[in-house]
């Protein structure tokens, strides 16, 4: 480190000048470009007529992989840098990659409630479209830039889930082509087995190329109720009171800022008939504080409050600063002169930042900074709290509900807890444990989850062994589609593709 370059100087030492000067203008000027686009395609109609044009191409690129021998497994071509998790797939160097440009809304059909989307369509793109025509979709995972693939492959939750699911649970029907070149549709009454099995397996079925998603009346504000909590005792009873009730409670979520510390918010959506102006916030403006700061402003007075929010302010609500994220790259980014000069430019782009990324970079936040959501029972939430504030000791900390269906499939609640309450805790950070390790201290939390009859979401780092991860995944109907579907010579398994080993 003795001698660096100056390159690597910047990029390491001072990263927030390369984040201000290039990432955030080329992070608003993409984002804008493609806003626009987004609108021109939609209302145009043009999106349906050249989907299927697409497809075919996508069957076309398969057979021709067929043709070649099949020597090697195919994946998407889209740059592993692109995607939201921060680590990058090896993989994709060894694997024969298929070409998979569909990003756009195909169509709305407010008759059966259902909104028509390519798997590259971003929950940003998908709730400005919805929003416009008075409607969306009844669970909206906060961040802009997650994708409709992202979401029915891997999985989404949000403050919502307590009354509808998993993002996978509001889903309709996907379109994939299968490994054969052919094209199939699955719902639950069409190809059930294939339909139930594709959340969780991460392209190793098929490639994604539609998927219907239903889609409730929007309003255009909820009235959202803070509630500081202290001890962590009332804290858990608190959240699960709150989303337990589901017929005040449209939204539920928590944010705790120490282990005995938390706010509990909930919300409803509002006509705007009820709506009283001088309790109006639009969260979403550039100068407005970052999210979890000014949650954490309420809980420092102490006192039980309520404002009406923008339903596309609350949906994003933790974009602009990544959760919390952006405070480790652009540290006065919270600044009041700096929202008001440059708060207009986020957020930054997940994949830009890993574009950027220099070999240092990525070691020193391999190494010094942990990123997960664990899904557990809400009758295990207290003990989790307990453990992580022991083992990495990360604040705040997200806490989400989410009812879990007995459907078939990877994700299995535990005997007794079907259409029961879990909780998706979200730790992300650099911890403050001086004893933390990656691998050690990932291993510990992996353990704990499964004793506590959870599941880890797979975005993130994990260190389990083949055999570990089959046993906190049901792989029963997975592996049937596998085999009846000529996926094992075409596509990965998934534990090949979300292991630590086989990510950079």
């Amino acid at each position: 480190m003795a001698n660096k370059t100056l390159t690597e100087i910047l990029l390491i030492d001072y990263r927030w000048i390369i984040v201000i000067l290039f990432l955030l203008p080329a992070s608003f000027l993409y984002n804008l470009f493609y806003s626009i686009r987004s609108r021109i395609i939609f209302k145009l109609h043009s999106a349906p007529k050249s989907h299927d044009a697409k497809v075919a191409a996508i069957q076309r690129q398969v057979r021709k992989w067929k043709d070649s021998g099949s020597t090697s497994k195919m994946c998407t071509a889209r740059p592993g840098w692109q995607t939201m998790s921060f680590r990058k797939p090896m993989y994709k160097k060894s694997s024969y990659q298929i070409n998979c440009n569909l990003v756009d809304v195909l169509e709305v059909d407010t008759d059966k409630r259902v909104v028509r989307v390519e798997p590259l369509v971003t929950m940003g793109q998908l709730s400005e479209t919805l929003a416009a025509i008075g409607w969306t979709i009844a669970v909206v995972p906060e961040l802009d830039d997650l994708t409709v693939g992202g979401l029915v492959m891997g999985t989404g939750v949000e403050s919502s889930s307590h009354i509808f699911g998993l993002f996978q649970h509001i889903c309709v029907s996907y379109e994939l082509v299968l490994a054969d070149g052919s094209v199939i549709k699955c719902s639950e009454t069409e190809n059930s087995d294939l339909f139930y099995s594709v959340p969780w397996s991460y392209g190793t079925l098929g490639l994604l190329t539609a998927a219907e998603i239903k889609i409730i009346p929007a309003t255009t504000y909820i009235r959202l109720h803070y509630e500081p909590v202290i001890g962590l005792h009332a804290i858990v009873d608190k959240f699960e009171g709150a989303s337990r009730d589901t017929k005040n409670n449209h939204f539920v979520e928590g944010l705790l800022y120490s282990l005995n510390e938390g706010v509990i918010m909930t919300g409803e959506m509002v006509d705007d008939s009820e709506i009283e102006s001088d309790k109006v916030n639009d969260i979403g403006k550039w100068y407005k504080p970052w999210f979890f700061t000014h949650v954490g402003n309420i809980l420092k007075r102490g006192q039980i409050t309520y404002e009406y929010v923008p339903l596309r302010d609350y949906y994003h609500r933790h974009s602009r600063a990544l959760f919390w994220e952006i405070q480790d790259i652009v540290p006065f980014g919270n600044n009041i002169i700096f929202r008001y000069l440059f708060g207009w430019l986020l957020p930054v782009k997940v994949s830009l930042l890993k574009l950027t990324q220099t070999e240092t970079v990525k070691k020193l936040y391999e190494n010094n900074h942990i990123i997960q959501d664990l899904l557990v029972p809400t009758s295990t939430m207290k003990k989790c709290c307990e453990e992580f504030d022991r083992l990495v000791n990360v604040y705040p900390v997200w806490l989400c509900p989410f009812l879990l269906p007995n459907n078939p499939g990877m994700l299995q609640p535990a005997k007794g807890m079907a259409n029961d309450l879990y909780v998706d805790i979200g730790v992300y950070g650099v911890p403050k444990n001086r004893r933390f390790d990656p691998v050690e201290t990932t291993r510990a939390i992996e353990d704990l989850v499964e004793k506590c009859k959870g599941f880890q979401m797979l975005y993130a780092d994990t260190y389990r062994s083949r055999d570990e991860f089959r046993r906190m995944f049901d792989h029963g109907l997975y592996d049937k589609m596998r085999q009846k579907y000529g996926c094992e010579n075409a596509f990965p398994e998934v534990y090949g593709k979300v292991n630590k080993n086989v990510r950079d």
